[in-house]
């Protein structure tokens, strides 16, 4: 027997004594009510995701398919946003992205476990799967982070597949680009370009990560806050976790996504702590208004939270069976 079932088994038996209660295996509402209390507010058998963006919805199924399993939050985090890695036709995360202004598909990535383990990539060219990568610098090196050449170096000699990530579209988009913008990359309300994920698992623990192909058509060798521990995701599994999205060079200047778990840690709710975060941002950017940056956030209770600059913001929730696409609310209102 574990530690946690050692200690359930002793409180059902101690507390049904408490009030006379001959307590059996089955009695679901008392057995519930005390995993509830040993885990900190979250049901063992109620595992919650959050990630930004519509296509958070297939990525939440993914990694709800590891936690539905009894699987932990680290597998769920990478299994679920390798699915926006995958795809083909999201030009902002993975294998199709778009390049940097020299024609270069560029990928960051950072994955964060239940201890305080943490693994990053930054700026690797030509592995599909980054996130991947960053889950084996975890694992398998003494550092946090690696980037460029030394990053790919590190994938391929670990087993990971050298490939060409340029597609004919994403081509296409930038060769059009070029004629239009005289390289001035894409910076707006409503772009957005990374997927930042959440979860927590029957265990009660939490993991985080985050993947992105980048701003679109960037300076080649220019990184944004998804690969920074800190700015793009944070997981505290005493407290909870917060990733972000939008305009990397904002959230890296006020740590972002730390600075929303420190928020829950001193008592805000992850919705006050997404707004306050939000807020800290305008006060600090004086073109605030011509961009976007949005947070979500996930306490160890399950609450949620979102918040960003402008509307447009959206992010999949996954609790209690429900997969679900919301809106958050926004600072700048019409």
């Amino acid at each position: 027997m574990n530690r946690r079932k050692f200690v359930l088994n002793t409180a059902l038996t101690s507390i049904g004594g408490l009030l006379g209660i001959n307590y059996l295996k089955g009695n679901n509402s008392l057995e519930a009510h005390l995993k509830s209390s040993v885990n900190g507010g979250i049901m063992l058998d109620n595992p919650t995701i959050i990630s930004t963006w519509r296509f958070g919805i297939a990525a939440n199924d993914a990694a709800y398919e590891v936690l539905s399993k009894g699987g932990n939050a680290l597998d769920a985090v990478e299994a679920g946003v390798k699915v926006p890695e995958a795809d083909l036709n999201n030009t902002s995360v993975g294998r199709a992205g778009y390049p940097d202004r020299d024609g270069k598909v560029t990928l960051d990535a950072c994955i964060m476990d239940k201890d305080g383990n943490a693994g990053s990539v930054a700026f690797i060219q030509h592995i599909a799967h980054p996130i991947s990568v960053a889950r084996a610098v975890m694992e398998k090196t003494p550092h946090v982070m690696l980037v460029g050449d030394g990053a790919l170096q590190f994938a391929l000699e670990n087993g990971f597949k050298k490939e060409e990530l340029l597609t004919e579209n994403a081509k296409k988009a930038w060769e059009e680009w070029k004629k239009k913008n005289n390289y001035t990359p894409p910076i707006g309300p409503n772009n957005h370009d990374t997927i930042g994920m959440l979860a927590i698992d029957k265990e009660g623990n939490i993991s985080g990560a985050c993947t992105t192909s980048g701003l679109a058509f960037k300076m080649h060798g220019r990184v944004g806050d998804s690969p920074i521990i800190g700015a793009g995701m944070y997981a505290d599994n005493n407290v909870g976790g917060a990733a972000a999205t939008g305009l990397g060079e904002a959230v890296i200047k006020v740590a972002g996504s730390f600075l929303v778990v420190e928020a829950m840690r001193n008592g805000r709710t992850p919705q006050e702590a997404c707004e306050m975060a939000v807020h800290r941002i305008v006060e600090k950017q004086k073109n605030y208004k011509d961009i976007q940056v949005g947070f979500i956030a996930l306490n160890k209770h399950g609450e949620r939270g979102a918040y960003s600059i402008v509307k447009g913001f959206q992010y999949a929730f996954h609790q209690k069976g429900e997969n679900k696409v919301y809106d958050s609310d926004y600072h700048l209102k019409e």
